[in-house]
């Protein structure tokens, strides 16, 4: 190899490696969260402070136009035919899907998020927004036909899960000691958004 030819060919290697370096380093940083469980600790503004469930502290900005809803608890005999839900759902022994908590959306929310996708819950837990087709009462629970644009599945609804849905609320119900699930963003800064938040009523944790 020439002189010139390997006075040229060394910086590429070089920017090659420092590429691949990179490259690597980014695969290798955690996701960013999209969502935070946990209680509020304190509110200031437009800042809000949350402990997580896992022991984090969390500080989020809350959005001028926030989207605050409350969670109550319902009877799993509120599931109808016709019901639009959502069911957090974690493989069972048998290969059928059983419920690990259902929410059951309003009227007003039919259609939000349809469909079926991972969920982070629990460990290969999914999430599925879908309509309830047939509702089959056994001894120990409900077994759920759900039909979405893209599908269907059986789930299973143990007496002992839980049942909840959604009623409007507004910012107030944003205070200290107050369960919460947070959607957030990341902005630019590094720092987190929530523009949606839903707060458990009487004490609840919001299951989902």
């Amino acid at each position: 190899m020439s002189v010139q030819r390997a006075t040229f060919t060394r910086p590429l290697i070089a920017l090659a490696m420092v590429a691949v370096s990179t490259y690597c380093a980014l695969a290798q940083r955690a996701p960013v969260p999209t969502r935070v469980r946990g209680t509020i600790e304190s509110v200031s503004g437009d800042t809000m402070q949350v402990k997580s469930r896992s022991g984090e502290d969390v500080k989020l900005r809350i959005a001028a136009d926030v989207n605050v809803s409350g969670i109550t608890k319902i009877s799993l005999a509120d599931i109808k035919p016709g019901s639009f839900i959502g069911a957090t759902t974690v493989p069972g022994p048998d290969g059928g899907q059983n419920a690990v908590e259902v929410h059951v959306f309003p009227e007003s929310m039919r259609g939000t998020g349809e469909g079926s996708r991972p969920w982070d819950l629990k460990p290969n837990s999914s999430m599925t927004n879908a309509t309830v087709a047939e509702s089959v009462v056994g001894n120990d629970g409900h077994t759920l036909l759900v039909k979405y644009k893209d599908g269907e599945k059986k789930v299973f609804v143990a007496d002992t899960t839980p049942v909840v849905t959604f009623v409007p609320s507004d910012k107030s119900e944003l205070k200290p000691g107050a369960k919460v699930i947070a959607f957030m963003k990341q902005l630019p800064d590094g720092s987190f958004e929530t523009s949606r938040v839903s707060v458990g009523r009487d004490g609840l944790t919001p299951p989902m």
